[in-house]
């Protein structure tokens, strides 16, 4: 079991009044899986995202992650869970600037202390992975969206995270390259990583095989897709 979460509720303050973001979220994400969250607008699953990706944490309930009780961690260890077992792909890619391919795919490495020639090797994998090994010493503003996201995807896989978290992973992207980057993640699903991507397009979610529907904080279905 990569994640057990039991009873997860998260509430806000917003000036004098208390918002209840989840209520009462029970899931279970097992190894390999490749699932979906979709809801409308307000319905929880961007909040619930963050819970999953540990960037933030829960009001009340259990949070297991890799039997590890996520709930119960300080700061360090969530960030410590974040660089090495979760990679993040957002829908705004969240590249430097100014550094290349390469040099951005490196990033969590440089983090956790790995060795520069190490980092490198593997970077230069991640990136030949997603086929932009030719592309690799170019920054953000030389390359397509739909590029920028390969970076991003690459940059998510070089710690060999258990899961791949994906936030409206084709949110910036035209239809083709949206269907491009969801290819990229069937793949990486096949070659045996867990993905849970969130998105509001129905098409984007039938690539996965399992949709799970939140509405008012709360899970409304959780199914198989054909």
């Amino acid at each position: 079991m990569i994640i057990d979460i039991n009873n997860i509720t998260k509430n806000y303050q917003v000036g004098t009044q208390e918002v209840h973001a989840l209520r009462g979220i029970d899931l279970l994400v097992e190894d390999n899986e490749y699932l979906a969250i979709m809801g409308p607008s307000g319905s929880g699953k961007s909040t619930l995202m963050n819970i999953l990706g540990c960037l933030d944490t829960p009001s009340s309930g259990v949070y297991r992650f890799v039997n590890e009780l996520v709930n119960e961690m300080n700061d360090d260890q969530l960030a410590e869970i974040r660089n090495r077992q979760i990679g993040f792909v957002f829908q705004t890619y969240n590249l430097l600037p100014r550094a290349t391919a390469l040099h951005n795919v490196e990033l969590p490495m440089i983090y956790n202390g790995t060795p520069a020639s190490k980092r490198k090797k593997i970077a230069t994998e991640a990136l030949q992975r997603v086929g932009l090994g030719d592309r690799m010493h170019h920054r953000p503003n030389e390359l397509s969206g739909g590029q920028r996201q390969r970076v991003a995807i690459a940059r998510a896989l070089v710690n060999n995270p258990k899961i791949i978290l994906a936030d409206e992973p084709t949110g910036n992207l035209d239809t083709r390259t949206g269907e491009e980057i969801m290819e990229i993640f069937e793949e990486l699903h096949e070659q045996g990583n867990t993905i849970i991507l969130v998105t509001h397009e129905e098409y984007i979610a039938e690539h996965t095989n399992r949709i799970v529907r939140l509405r008012d904080g709360k899970i409304e279905r959780d199914e198989s897709t054909p």
